[in-house]
């Protein structure tokens, strides 16, 4: 099995949560709880690293997605520790260690000023999370693998207040459109690219 996103989150913020319970399957997380994703290949092996996960501690699956090439799982909890051992014994059944992850490598990113009403529009139609007004900003970033989606736009939340529109953590590529005033778009944009380049792991 390939490791591609090992990724600790240590507290979801108030969005990002909001988000997550609009698009998850499973058991939705609440706000302040800690999250692991955790993307690998095979996808369908994803089902292995679940049953483990919830056989070694209490944490809640919110997201078991097997798609064409991959499979991505989140878990989340209260107490960080659960969740801490929970991204444990996934590496011990997969006799690997944190840094055999694929680090994360940002694709595209880009920072649209004064959106006009039309375009606004279609992204608000296509969006999950809050909405896009009429002239703010658009961030909008692609990152591989796509499973670091979820904490570049977590850590964005942090930094700025600002719309979390959507992100989507699993396929080929992960992708995060956050809206707002330019001033903000671009301490959240910042904070999203900074969170990316601190994780280590393999380059591939």
């Amino acid at each position: 099995m390939e490791l591609r996103t090992f990724s600790f989150i240590d507290i979801l913020q108030p969005q990002v949560t909001g988000f997550l319970q609009t698009v998850s399957p499973g058991f939705m997380p609440l706000e302040q709880q800690a999250s692991l994703f955790v993307e690998i290949a095979p996808g369908i092996a994803i089902n292995a690293l679940t049953d483990v996960a919830l056989k070694h501690t209490s944490t809640e699956p919110g997201m078991m997605i097997v798609e064409r090439a991959f499979g991505l799982l989140e878990l989340h909890h209260f107490d960080q520790g659960q969740v801490r051992e929970a991204g444990a014994v996934i590496l011990r059944h997969l006799g690997l260690s944190e840094s055999d992850r694929l680090k994360p490598q940002i694709i595209s990113n880009e920072i649209i000023t004064g959106v006009e009403g039309y375009q606004s529009q279609l992204i608000n139609r296509m969006r999950h999370g809050n909405m896009l007004a009429e002239n703010d900003a658009l961030y909008i970033m692609e990152v591989k693998p796509a499973g670091y989606a979820a904490i570049a736009a977590n850590e964005a939340e942090k930094a700025s207040p600002i719309e979390i529109l959507e992100f989507v953590s699993f396929g080929a590529f992960g992708r995060v459109y956050l809206g707002g005033p330019e001033e903000n778009i671009r301490e959240a944009a910042k904070a999203a690219e900074q969170s990316l380049r601190d994780l280590d792991g393999r380059t591939g």
